[in-house]
């Protein structure tokens, strides 16, 4: 490590080791500048042998390390500095291993994951994150989740395959079709301000509900108002970011907003009107290596009581469901 580097704390005992406001605020003034312990003493208001007992803490982390030794009338002193310009906290704690493993998801909100989630609940603890596709692929590479969904188009037609080959090339990954799945433009019930498509949401008298940056509605869209060029700051609201097509189906249920771009099983759930735009493939994106570990989950995609449930949601398509996408 260096000081132009920033530094991930992936272990407990460093997190630990922080949670002391004193040893943090020592590695912060390491973090700005080399410093003696009596140098320190002086910052803090403390005895250096106090100041010594906390280096050598974080030395033993491998937090802090000696960079200059000066003698100085026969005195030596040891000056000490930050191992990196900044740290990065980040760790994923899980409950104890119990009857039921746990697995974490993180990606794309998908209505037919909560379904996995409550049909697998005596079975499996299913703990889902919803992020965006992105950065559930993100999260998926730093080791935060086990699988991930996305509902992502290449600019050559392909959807998902080319971001996992583009995100994992050193890592052989497996991608499941979960389903397909219908997305549109959700309206107030009745359509009262007349909408009929993307270009109607420039109107002044329309505001819109956004999903947040990174999520594959939301690149969609960006996609589609570049192609028409219209530039996204005449779309009001725009800047406001919902994580869920449920969020967006409430914001619009109460008024707070008159279209958002969405699943239409989200509509359909709360009596919204929809205008059907695409019809997108949703795959889940997991390591070779946690196959063995996925396989209930993986396995359950197949059963009839998931593909049932899943099919009973508006807009969904089951034909391909539990498919293997080539890689």
């Amino acid at each position: 490590m260096s000081m132009g580097t920033v530094a991930p704390l992936t272990s407990f005992a460093q997190i630990k080791l922080l949670a002391d406001t004193r040893r943090l605020e020592i590695l912060r003034l390491l973090m700005a500048a080399p410093a003696s312990l009596t140098g320190l003493g002086a910052a803090l208001g403390e005895h250096p042998a106090w100041i010594r007992h906390h280096i050598k803490r974080l030395e033993e982390a491998g937090l802090v390390e000696v960079c200059e030794v000066k003698v100085t009338n026969g005195v030596t002193e040891k000056f000490y500095r930050a191992r990196a310009g900044a740290f990065l906290i980040q760790e994923m704690v899980l409950p104890q291993e119990g009857d039921r493993p746990t697995v974490i998801f993180s990606g794309s909100h998908d209505l037919a994951i909560e379904h996995l989630v409550e049909q697998l609940s005596p079975y499996i603890n299913l703990l889902t994150l919803p992020v965006g596709s992105l950065d559930g692929l993100v999260a998926l590479r730093q080791g935060f989740c086990h699988l991930s969904g996305c509902h992502l188009l290449d600019a050559d037609g392909e959807y998902n395959a080319p971001f996992v080959r583009r995100f994992f090339p050193d890592r052989q990954m497996t991608l499941i079709t979960l389903a397909y799945r219908q997305q549109g433009l959700m309206l107030a019930p009745g359509n009262p301000k007349g909408l009929r498509g993307i270009p109607d949401l420039v109107r002044p008298d329309v505001t819109f509900a956004n999903r947040q940056r990174g999520s594959g509605t939301r690149l969609w869209l960006d996609g589609e108002l570049q192609r028409l060029g219209i530039p996204a700051t005449s779309v009001r609201g725009y800047e406001n970011d919902l994580h869920t097509h449920t969020a967006c189906a409430e914001a619009i249920k109460r008024g707070a907003a008159d279209a958002a771009l969405g699943l239409q099983a989200a509509a359909r759930a709360h009596g919204l009107d929809f205008i059907p735009l695409f019809h997108e493939r949703y795959d889940l994106a997991l390591p070779h290596e946690q196959a063995s570990t996925l396989a209930p989950i993986l396995d359950h995609l197949q059963s009839a009581d998931f593909r049932r449930a899943a099919a009973a949601l508006s807009g969904y398509d089951t034909a391909h469901t539990g498919e293997q996408i080539p890689l």
